[in-house]
């Protein structure tokens, strides 16, 4: 989505919910889900029925809806009196967590040219080594801050700050999957490589990419050591790819898809999960929350954009958006090639503990690969500093063997510290190991 764009003033909904479960509870919430909708079990079809090969989202029956097995979460069409009455079962020691209004995202990019409680820890332990940072070391962080980096003829500017340039890890034996508009199967650079995909678009049978930013975002975190032509843009070149087409070849996507990607790619193991998608909404969501949560449970990273609703030139700093406002997502902020925050990078107004910036990366200029014949294409947004922490996370899975929650605190303990704000930009730089 352009930051040149209004901000979405609230969610847009499809008419279809989102009930997440209690976890263990599972065969209740079920119980009163079908006794509270009348779906029968030819409506409500289970991640479970299409294996690891994930949901197909055409075959979810439109006056029924699907369950997320490895979420614990279930995507239905109901009216609002079915609402209304599974709303009196909803509460932290009832089988039904949450029901919510199913969203749409988009993609975040400027095409201009560990339990909760343990991940909020991390973001008041930034605080407070931000607020205890001495005035010599902010000004010595200053005066290195001055030279700003470049693209050279064989790099990247991005890869060069987050010194992924020097490291000697390429991800191998990861899984990272990317959740976007698909990618470019016939582009060059990706030729050879290991990459299992699964379209989550109804009537889109495969994750080709007709709009350019999963391309773009792919490249990024993936890429090759040696593209076909120009400079090094790719982090984790060894890594195994998963592409999933959760957002239309317009740029947008329905919760249903975006979570049965999330659902297959934790059903595939995958180690790291980069989502440059979210919807201008400053409310947080236990759905996503919760997914998160189970994601890292089960072994597997969430990264997502934190949003360009921000104008900060005019003083107005946004909000993270959905879904990277969940405490259970690695929020990423946008930073320039001199270290400053992006223009356009949200801030969070810190209303709920854990929900803003967790750390920042390389998001301005960023050049990448661009679905052929155009091959390559430079542009900008938090979308674009995502993959930069997805890459670089596949590598630290590689060289550490950390997992999940233990995988996000070796990323925020290892990373670059910024004299900026934590509510920008986290713990800081991300940087490669």
């Amino acid at each position: 989505m352009s930051n040149q764009e209004s901000v979405h003033s609230g969610l847009e909904t499809t008419g279809r919910f989102i009930v997440t479960f209690r976890e263990g509870a599972q065969s209740e919430a079920l119980t009163l889900l079908k006794k509270g909708t009348g779906l029968t079990k030819a409506k409500l079809m289970s991640s479970a029925d299409f294996g690891e090969s994930g949901v197909d989202i055409a075959q979810v029956p439109e006056s029924g809806g699907v369950l997320l097995e490895q979420l614990g979460i279930a995507v239905i069409t109901m009216d609002e009196a079915a609402v209304g009455a599974l709303a009196q079962d909803i509460g932290e020691d009832s089988a039904i967590l949450a029901i919510e209004p199913e969203g749409v995202m988009y993609a975040l990019s400027e095409l201009k040219g560990l339990s909760v409680d343990y991940l909020r820890g991390f973001r008041d332990a930034a605080n407070t080594l931000y607020a205890q940072a001495s005035q010599e070391a902010m000004q010595e962080g200053l005066a290195e801050l001055a030279a700003a980096f470049g693209d050279t003829a064989s790099l990247t500017w991005g890869l060069q700050a987050t010194k992924v340039a020097t490291s000697k890890y390429s991800g191998k034996g990861i899984k990272v999957a990317v959740l976007d508009t698909g990618l470019d199967f016939k582009h060059p650079d990706f030729a050879g490589r290991s990459i299992i995909s699964k379209s989550f678009i109804s009537g889109v049978p495969t994750a080709q990419d007709g709009h350019g930013h999963g391309t773009h975002c792919t490249g990024t975190a993936c890429g090759p050591l040696k593209p076909t032509q120009g400079r090094r843009y790719g982090v984790a070149y060894g890594s195994q790819i998963y592409i999933g087409k959760v957002l239309s070849d317009a740029g947008s996507g329905g919760d249903i898809g975006i979570l049965a990607g999330i659902d297959w790619a934790v059903a595939n193991k995958c180690h790291v999960i980069s989502m440059s998608l979210g919807a201008d909404v400053c409310n947080t969501s236990t759905a996503y929350e919760t997914a998160g949560q189970r994601a890292l449970n089960a072994g597997s990273l969430i990264v997502a954009a934190a949003g360009n609703n921000a104008r900060r030139s005019a003083r107005q700093y946004g909000c993270v958006g959905r879904p990277a406002n969940s405490r259970t997502f690695m929020a990423v902020g946008a930073l320039d090639s001199s270290l400053n925050v992006a223009d356009f990078s949200a801030r969070d107004t810190a209303r709920n503990p854990g929900t803003a910036v967790d750390i920042a990366g390389p998001g301005v200029a960023i050049y990448s690969s661009w679905p052929m014949p155009t091959r390559t294409r430079t542009i900008s947004g938090t979308s674009m500093a995502t993959p930069h922490v997805a890459g670089i996370a596949a590598l630290w899975a590689q060289a550490s063997a950390t997992r999940g929650a233990a995988l996000w605190q070796r990323i925020i303990t290892n990373a670059r510290t910024l004299p900026a704000p934590v509510v920008d930009v986290g713990r800081g730089l991300i940087q490669a190991p």
